[in-house]
């Protein structure tokens, strides 16, 4: 008997929609863990190297949810840096729209997937709501002298005039 995915996986992932049954609940009487695994740059489809990463964080995750951990997994998207605007200018789109649109199209890939993400907590880094903590959490910093400026070797793109990343510069 042949596995019959286009039967059996549509079943289970509407369950999972309709249950949430990775959605985080209160419960002091547990022990608590936080999975955060990087967030991904929306700018394309997933990958093997996305399947990779992500399968870590879900076994993890439900190991010790079913050892009386109240699990907190949530998903969100690094949807604010180069990659996602470079995505956007190559596609010839509005970064927003093109990188809303990724988002959307990722995040049903991943739910296809039947990762143990609680989706009621998802963020964006190019969400107002979410970027103005960042901003404060900066400004907080500033106004206790953390922050400071210095001379660094960096890596200067001169066509996207900024600096990259390690990972980023070729």
């Amino acid at each position: 008997m042949a596995y019959n995915f286009s039967e059996i996986e549509p079943r289970w992932q509407k369950r999972w929609a309709d249950e949430k049954p990775y959605k985080v609940k209160r419960d002091s009487s547990k022990k608590k863990f936080y999975c955060l695994e990087m967030l991904p740059y929306p700018s394309g489809r997933i990958h093997m190297g996305h399947v990779r990463n992500y399968s870590i964080g879900d076994v993890v995750s439900r190991y010790l949810s079913m050892n009386g951990y109240n699990v907190m997994h949530p998903m969100g998207w690094d949807a604010m840096g180069m990659p996602a605007e470079n995505a956007a200018i190559k596609s010839g789109r509005h970064p927003r729209e093109h990188t809303y649109d990724h988002m959307k199209m990722m995040r049903v890939q991943l739910q296809n997937l039947g990762f143990s993400y609680d989706w009621d907590r998802e963020i964006a880094s190019c969400d107002p709501e979410y970027y103005r903590w960042n901003q404060w959490i900066f400004l907080k910093m500033m106004e206790k002298g953390l922050v400071y400026r210095s001379r660094r070797s960096v890596n200067w793109c001169p066509s996207c005039r900024t600096v990259l990343a390690n990972e980023q510069a070729e």
